[in-house]
């Protein structure tokens, strides 16, 4: 498991005077704040949020010492971590993105499909991204019950059930 879980990514710079789009990843986003100092990936940056408010598809943000629009661009695209144990523990039937990465997925009857290389959020809820054992094409699978049935982090694996494949069917049939 991993030491540091990222909960944040600054976007860009927010007007003129040093805030910055914030998006949050943690469950409440408003919730970002509450974890203390914020770290760079590598560790040699902690930001500290000052203030925050929501807007339109993002959060704004004032951290400390980032006193204008020149300091906020410099921190574009930048992900922020803590520690793990400043986060409360995973709910029963809830997983912390990271965990999910690098378990292998395998069909019930133990077939194994791929590995989870990433999970993804495009508004309809979270899709696990395999990388398939054979080929290059990733696999995109829906993170519900019903394509994944078991996660077991501990176990280093996930159960899925991949859609049936149907044969195409020409227009007009």
């Amino acid at each position: 498991m991993a030491e540091r879980i990222c909960v944040a990514q600054i976007g860009g710079a927010h007007g003129i005077r040093g805030e910055v789009k914030l998006k949050s990843f943690t469950a409440d986003p408003m919730a970002v704040k509450d974890y203390g100092p914020l770290m760079s990936e590598d560790g040699s940056a902690s930001f500290e949020i000052e203030a925050l408010r929501p807007a339109k598809g993002h959060l704004v943000a004032r951290l400390r010492g980032v006193e204008d629009r020149d300091a906020a661009e410099r921190l574009a695209r930048l992900r922020l971590f803590v520690p793990r144990e400043r986060l409360p523990p995973a709910a029963a039937d809830e997983f912390y993105h990271v965990d999910l990465i690098g378990l292998v997925a395998v069909t019930a009857d133990g077939t194994e499909v791929g590995t989870v290389v990433a999970v993804h959020d495009f508004g309809a809820g979270d899709i696990l991204e395999l990388r398939p054992r054979a080929g290059r094409t990733a696999i995109m699978l829906p993170f519900t019950d019903a394509f994944v049935p078991v996660v077991d982090v501990a176990g280093g694996r996930i159960t899925v059930a991949p859609p049936q494949e149907t044969p195409a069917k020409a227009r007009g049939e």
